[in-house]
């Protein structure tokens, strides 16, 4: 079976590989760990299609050196214990790990000591966040270099390059078509690679238009694995957005997650910035989530979108306060770290000293609530925004109070 074209046009060398300068441009540090023949173990993280493989490939074919290829997803201990000793033979080996942070504690065990001891020279890659994603023990062994996401200039130089290739005999390409392909492939190159043979074969004059990339993909693909950072970075753009009041971006991190067709996700995130970041500002915005979300479910989508968009449009825009999930975090902190005491005994359940606020004034009456430890903590501090500039009021007022009659 023929190699896709991605395949093919792996490059061979540093030089070849597409973007990534920050990295294996002249006298960047993996260049000149190259250029000095000393290479450390190393882990290359980052987006699909953005070069990981490709760098390892460059690096080793640019050395010259043995090495061993495996992936931690399928590739057993056994074939561990075959490069270790394989290592052994050669006095040191270079191991190409894809899917690194897939490795499993037992295949950790047998490679440590040979990371540590330098016999293995470690190039794992992976598209999760190192940070998270990978055991301590073998992160601390690493370097970690992170790929950027290429350009889309990067991928419009390589799809030029490609169709000068002899892999694509006799291609009819114009700009245009070129242009589309980049903009489809979400910064992939791999994905543009592979659409623009698929364009190419599909064609029986081998005249690749903006008419034939679209018959087979219309729409452009971005990173959003639903079980990976991707995922994660589109839901926390959404609540980053929405926190700092900026509409149009709140909408576009909604499209992407809509068009993953993720609405679970959409609605537990919305759930959590109407309390953590809009809260008492506006108290209304949970019930009328609420009412966004349930008529989402009810029409499903593609209709859904309408009353999504209008609740987030609405989140955006309004008044923020985080003010009270923060007092509660607090009071929670003092009660997880043992600073409690006894609950007053004058509201206790058989207390006779009880004041009951709705016996006095404007159903209130000063009295200590509060544990004697904690009698004078203040958890909550209002802000003058939105519904909770009323709040604030009332607050503020009772406080004025309380303090009247403590010097009384």
């Amino acid at each position: 079976m023929d190699k896709p074209l991605a395949y093919k046009l792996a490059p061979e060398t540093l030089g070849d590989v597409v973007g990534q300068r920050h990295l294996i441009g002249e006298d960047k540090i993996i260049s000149n760990l190259v250029k000095n023949r000393k290479l450390f173990s190393m882990i290359l993280y980052g987006k699909p299609g953005i070069g990981k493989t490709s760098i390892s490939k460059a690096i080793i074919n640019d050395l010259g050196v043995r090495y061993r290829a495996l992936n931690a997803t399928i590739n057993t201990k056994k074939d561990i214990d075959i490069v270790i000793e394989e290592a052994k033979m050669y006095d040191g080996i270079i191991l190409v790990l894809d899917e690194i942070h897939r490795l499993n504690k037992d295949k950790q065990d047998i490679l440590l000591p040979h990371l540590e001891s330098g016999l293995i020279t470690l190039i794992g890659m992976t598209t999760e966040n190192p940070y998270h994603a990978i055991n301590p023990a073998i992160r601390s062994r690493c370097q970690l270099f992170e790929l950027k996401e290429l350009s889309y200039d990067d991928i419009v130089c390589a799809l030029l390059k490609a169709s000068k290739s002899k892999y694509l005999e006799d291609i009819k390409i114009d700009d245009k078509a070129i242009s589309l392909i980049a903009r489809l492939s979400g910064n992939d190159l791999r994905f543009a690679y592979n659409l623009l043979e698929v364009s190419y074969y599909s064609t029986n004059d081998k005249k690749v238009t903006e008419s034939i990339v679209k018959k087979i993909n219309s729409r452009p693909v971005f990173f959003s694995d639903k079980n990976g950072n991707g995922h994660y970075e589109v839901l926390s753009g959404l609540q980053k957005s929405i926190r700092g009041s900026d509409v149009d971006a709140s909408l576009h991190y909604l499209a992407r997650l809509v068009s993953e067709g993720d609405l679970q996700s959409i609605f537990r995130r919305l759930s959590v910035i109407a309390y953590e970041d809009i809260g008492l500002a506006n108290p209304s915005i949970g019930p009328r989530l609420e009412a966004a979300i349930r008529a989402c479910e009810r029409i499903g989508l593609p209709e859904g979108r309408i009353p999504l968009g209008t609740i987030v449009c609405e989140m955006a825009l309004s008044p923020k306060s985080n003010t009270a999930h923060i007092a509660f975090d607090a009071a929670l902190n003092d009660v997880e770290g043992g600073d409690c005491g006894s609950v007053p005994l004058h509201i206790r359940p058989d207390s006779t000293e009880y004041k009951y606020p709705h016996d006095y004034p404007g159903n209130y009456v000063i009295q200590q609530y509060l544990p004697d430890k904690l009698k004078n903590k203040k958890y909550y501090s209002p802000k003058s925004v939105g519904y909770e500039s009323n709040i604030k009021q009332i607050y503020d007022k009772l406080q004025n109070i309380n303090i009247k009659g403590s010097k009384e």
